[in-house]
């Protein structure tokens, strides 16, 4: 069962042009990857900390379908998909809160668990496993 988030674009995403500036996007993607980790009990304090292990991001894609403004809804929704031992990857899909199927943008999130000394892969801690199951395919 996938993640949902819902989210008002607010004055400081939007560019020039007063759409969502691309950067933000994936901010926006990120918000809503940090409070499924914290909604599938993961204490965010820790986690950041990286004190064993860490969760860089290696790669990221992101298509815009749509324009997003100031004081626009938009539903993002993420799906983890677990790769292999080591890397995870996180699907997202915003839409429109007032058109459910009018998709705004997509983005994708691929993630390494490192070993933060040694900065080679690691195996996925259970509490990711556990994440990845709650909110995935």
């Amino acid at each position: 069962m996938a993640f949902g988030l819902n989210h008002t674009v607010r004055f400081h995403e939007t560019d020039g042009a007063g759409v969502v500036y691309f950067a933000n996007g994936l901010v926006i993607c990120h918000m809503a990857y940090e409070v499924s980790l914290e909604a599938a009990g993961v204490d965010l304090g820790d986690f950041f900390k990286a004190t064993t292990v860490a969760y860089p991001v290696v790669h990221t894609q992101m298509d815009y379908r749509r324009p997003m403004h100031c004081g626009d809804q938009v539903y993002v929704e993420l799906t983890p998909t677990r790769l292999d031992q080591a890397k995870f990857e996180v699907t997202y899909q915003l839409t429109a809160i007032a058109q459910s199927d009018l998709l705004l943008a997509q983005a994708v999130t691929r993630h390494v668990c490192i070993d933060v000394h040694t900065r080679r892969p690691s195996p996925l801690p259970e509490l990711m496993e556990r994440w990845i199951q709650r909110w995935g395919d």
